[in-house]
């Protein structure tokens, strides 16, 4: 019987995401409306079209991922790995609920019942299946963040610097802020639950992981929305050119992370959309020049981004205040970004652990050890062959002998317990620490 090992910091992360979940369901109605009533259009469709397609491409991850484990899991491991809220319905209902864009709320459900059974109660193997699942749910809010969240910070920070300055502007700018935030830190700490001396890790850690991630992406994401502030219609043209860039490197690159053809690219894609806002360890083994590759030329693209705004402010405003403060602002956004990769250096240099695919916890590719002298044989008491009927088996005229030919009466062993291991998760993992 394992206890529950999660510190309360996850289980504050994970309450927390959820009231974040709701918090920015409500945010978005009110943008919605608010945008309405004040007749902006545009900035309407952006948003609907930023809501719908982030739900989408969540729900399309979530039931992959349910039909992946529906075809690697017999029915007997299946429904012992299911929490009650998975048990009420069939796949079908499961399927109709992901039609109705609600797979992920039920996967939240389905965390908290985990996690409050392995909080208050010892049920075999609960720690194991609620690992998997916040696992699952951490991957999935880190794609809700880079296809709503960051996507919708711009457009409010946009529509600030256009001079529109509103409360419920500024209060979903914040909530989007708060849900990278939130999703950044969950997806580290669900990495360093495959290090095996997790409990060894400081909590600086997280703090740095945090910072740099908050750096290079606040950098990213204003530098996009000075742009877009002062030529809107070319940002989506720099956001497809710049996609379908980094969707070629990750095509050319060959990963394996989905168990679907089709899952693979959409994953691709998902990922070269990340990646137009901030470093995911999507590839296999060493990845620094990679990455310093990346970084190169985000940081040459921020520089452009902010040089072209920096030139509009000037040419369109005579007045020299303005103009020092946009060079200002404009050198500031490409510093900072600067400064996170300088403490990304730092994480890297100081708190982050290098280990190979096999010191990893969660290693499958291994099967139990055999103990062979627990193997038994079936030995019948007479020297007659006979045929075992099922009632022959009930009775007590079979006997069991181990291999050193001793007689022995065999209790009933319990049944195993079974360890589940997040596949996905765990590639990822050894992206992240190899």
């Amino acid at each position: 019987m394992g206890k529950f090992k999660f510190s309360p910091l996850d289980i504050s992360l994970m309450f927390l995401g959820l009231v974040f979940l709701v918090v920015d369901i409500v945010l978005d109605v009110l943008a919605v409306v608010n945008f309405y009533q004040e007749k902006s259009y545009v900035s309407l469709s952006v948003l609907i079209l930023l809501l719908v397609g982030s739900s989408l491409l969540v729900q399309a991850f979530s039931w992959l991922w349910y039909r992946y484990e529906e075809s690697e899991r017999d029915q007997e491991e299946k429904s012992m790995n299911q929490t009650k809220v998975e048990k009420c319905l069939s796949r079908s209902h499961m399927k109709l609920l992901h039609v109705l864009q609600l797979g992920i709320y039920f996967r939240h459900a389905g965390v908290v019942e985990m996690s409050l059974c392995s909080a208050y109660s010892q049920v075999k193997d609960s720690e194991g299946f609620a690992v998997y699942m916040i696992h699952d749910l951490s991957m999935l809010r880190l794609i809700e963040t880079f296809s709503e969240s960051a996507p919708q910070l711009v457009l409010m920070i946009t529509i600030m610097l256009q001079g529109q300055l509103d409360p419920i502007t500024v209060l979903k700018a914040v909530g989007s802020m708060s849900a990278i935030a939130l999703s950044v830190t969950m997806y580290h700490r669900s990495m360093r639950s495959f290090l095996p001396d997790k409990e060894k890790q400081q909590l600086i850690s997280s703090v740095v992981y945090f910072l740099w991630n908050l750096l290079l992406i606040s950098s990213r994401l204003t530098a996009l929305a000075l742009f877009a502030s002062v030529l809107p219609c070319f940002i989506f043209t720099h956001f497809l050119c710049s996609w379908l860039v980094l969707f070629f490197f990750l095509w050319r690159s060959k990963t394996d992370f989905m168990s679907s053809p089709c899952g693979e690219w959409l994953y691709r894609a998902t990922v070269a959309l990340i990646w137009y806002f901030d470093w995911f360890n999507a590839l296999k083994g060493r990845t620094r020049y990679k990455t310093m590759v990346y970084h190169g030329y985000i940081l040459v693209d921020i520089s452009v981004l902010c040089s072209l705004w920096c030139w509009k402010m000037i040419t369109d405003t005579p007045l020299f205040e303005v103009q020092l403060h946009a060079v200002i602002a404009a050198v500031t956004v490409v510093a900072v970004y600067i400064l996170g990769l300088v403490f990304k250096m730092i994480y890297y240099r100081c708190y982050h652990p290098n280990l190979s695919k096999e010191e990893l916890k969660g290693d499958d590719t291994k099967g139990p050890p055999v103990d062979e002298q627990r193997l038994m044989i079936c030995e019948i008491p007479s020297e007659d062959v006979v045929d075992l009927s099922i009632d022959d088996l009930e009775e007590d005229n079979v006997r069991f002998r181990d291999l050193n030919d001793e007689d022995r009466s065999i209790p009933a062993q319990p049944a195993p317990e079974i360890k589940r291991c997040n596949k996905r998760m765990r590639k990822l993992a050894e992206n992240f620490y190899s």
